[in-house]
C-alpha cells in the first residue's frame, strides 16, 4: 500500500535520523570520483547486462500522474511528439506508446544495452518511435531531432544519475528540441528519501550525492536546487512540489518513507 501526499514542505528527520546523516561528512576520494565519472556509462551498461529488463517495473502511473501529456494537446487526436530523455529499458515509454496511439516518441539513454533491449522490444516499431544511444551532457540532440519540434520531454529519474555539475548540460541539450510555451516533466529522489538514508558510510560523494554499490550514483533533489538549475538555463518555473509516499511492506510491517520531486518547466 501506499499513501501519498503532495507539498511544498521538505521531510523532516527523526533525530536518530538526523544525527546519522551528520556524521557521514567524509566523501569518496577524488581519484575514486574521477573512476566514477569515466566509468559512468560502463557502470549503467553492467547494470543493464544483470537486470535485463527486469529491474524496473513498467510505469503505468506516468500518464495518471502527468496529465499534461493529454493536457499538451489542442485537439483530441492531436499527434504529440515526446522525447524521453534516459529511457532504461523503455518502462515508462512502452506503456505510453500502448495508452496512446497518437505519440511519436524520440527516445534516447546513455548506455548502449538499454538502447539494443528497446529496440528489441516487441512493441518497438521505428514508424512510432525513434531510440539512439545519447550521453546528454555532451552528446547534441539535433544529431537526431530537429529543434523546437518536440511538444514533451520527459526527464523521469534520470538527472538524478548524472553529476550535478554536468546536470545543466542536459537542461541546455533538451531546450534545443522543445518547442516554445512546451514543457519538461521531471521526476525524481527528493531529498531525505529513504534510499538516501540507507547509504552506509563511505559512499558519500557530495552534498546530497552517493554512490551505490555498483557504482552507480545518485543525486537527491531539493525543490530550491532543481529550480535554479531550471531558470538558469531560461526554462519557466510551472510546478515544482515534493511528493511524499508512505510504502507498507505489511508482511514485514514496515513503513518506509519516500520523497520525490515532481516538477513541470516550460521553455517561454
Amino acid at each position: 500500500g501506499a499513501n501519498q501526499k503532495k507539498g511544498h514542505s521538505a521531510r523532516i528527520l527523526s533525530p536518530e535520523e538526523a544525527e546519522r546523516l551528520a556524521k557521514d561528512r567524509v566523501l569518496v576520494s577524488e581519484f575514486k570520483q574521477l573512476k566514477l565519472e569515466k566509468e559512468a556509462q560502463k557502470n549503467w551498461d553492467l547494470f543493464y547486462k544483470r537486470n535485463s529488463t527486469n529491474f524496473f517495473k513498467d510505469r503505468h502511473w506516468t500518464t495518471r500522474e502527468f496529465q499534461e501529456l493529454k493536457a499538451c494537446r489542442e485537439f483530441a487526436d492531436q499527434k504529440l511528439t515526446i522525447l524521453e530523455a534516459g529511457c532504461g529499458v523503455g518502462n515508462c515509454l512502452f506503456p505510453l506508446l500502448e495508452e496512446d496511439l497518437n505519440i511519436f516518441a524520440y527516445a534516447c539513454d546513455f548506455s548502449p544495452r538499454a538502447v539494443e533491449y528497446v529496440k528489441k522490444n516487441a512493441i518497438y516499431s521505428t514508424e512510432r518511435c525513434k531510440v539512439f544511444q545519447c550521453d546528454l551532457t555532451k552528446d547534441d540532440l539535433l544529431e537526431n531531432i530537429p529543434a523546437d519540434s518536440v511538444d514533451v520531454v520527459t526527464l523521469i529519474f534520470v538527472l538524478s544519475a548524472i553529476h550535478p555539475d554536468k546536470m545543466h548540460l542536459v537542461l541546455k541539450n533538451i531546450y534545443k528540441v522543445l518547442k516554445p510555451g512546451k514543457c519538461v516533466l521531471f521526476r525524481d529522489y527528493g531529498l531525505y528519501d529513504h534510499a538516501m538514508l540507507r547509504f552506509k558510510s563511505g559512499s558519500k560523494l557530495g552534498e546530497n550525492f552517493y554512490v551505490r554499490q555498483d557504482g552507480t550514483r545518485s543525486y537527491f533533489f531539493t525543490e530550491e536546487f532543481l529550480s535554479q538549475l531550471f531558470k538558469a538555463e531560461g526554462y519557466e518555473q510551472v510546478v515544482n512540489e515534493y511528493v511524499q509516499r508512505e510504502t507498507v511492506n505489511r508482511k514485514e510491517d514496515l513503513r518506509v518513507p519516500r520523497v520525490f520531486l515532481q516538477s513541470k518547466f516550460q521553455k517561454p
